[in-house]
């Protein structure tokens, strides 16, 4: 692991980098909540379930969807915050041009085939998003809707589970909590 020094800068510049790439960004039409609060809700997970030793996982959990939804490419990652980091976050980034059914199907045949700092971040990357629709349901989402994307992240989740108990069960709670709320049990 990189000296505590070269951990904070390495956190610090990234948690600046995505503050600024996705300025202005909205997490959900309902809360208006910046869409920072989502990644760093995403970081603060993987380094709670890891307890704090694997950096370069949290900072990819940062950067998680930087590529996807800025103009941010894996270049000027690899160039800003290495090769690990960089290829992290390519490895969880879906490729641009496909259709949300297509992406969705993807995900679950693909999670499979990713390392496993990526499934991690997969996990914790759902269990955020489940718990934003328990905290502040999507205006324009109907209980059957939102179910569907619990499901869909369920099935996800699924291909990535086994590597840490504390994530797993995270991900089981938001995942019982959204059944409960939305109908599905």
């Amino acid at each position: 692991m990189p000296a505590p020094n070269q951990v904070v800068a390495l956190l610090a510049r990234a948690y600046a980098f995505a503050a600024a790439r996705h300025a202005g960004q909205k997490r959900n039409a309902a809360s208006e909540e910046p869409y920072l609060h989502h990644l760093i809700e995403v970081a603060n997970l993987l380094a709670y379930v890891t307890e704090g030793a694997e950096p370069v996982l949290v900072a990819g959990g940062i950067l998680h969807d930087v590529i996807e939804d800025t103009p941010t490419t894996p270049a000027e990652l690899r160039t800003l915050f290495g090769h690990e980091v960089a290829s992290l976050v390519a490895e969880v980034t879906d490729p641009s041009g496909l259709g949300e059914d297509e992406r969705r199907q993807r995900q679950v045949e693909h999670v499979r085939e990713l390392s496993a700092h990526a499934r991690l971040l997969k996990i914790a990357d759902k269990t955020s998003n489940i718990r934003e629709r328990l905290a502040c349901r999507p205006a324009d989402k109907t209980d059957e809707e939102i179910l569907a994307y619990v499901e869909w992240g369920a099935m996800v989740v699924m291909g990535c589970r086994g590597i840490n108990s504390k994530l797993d069960d995270a991900f089981d709670e938001a995942y019982e909590a959204a059944l409960r709320k939305f109908g599905g049990l």
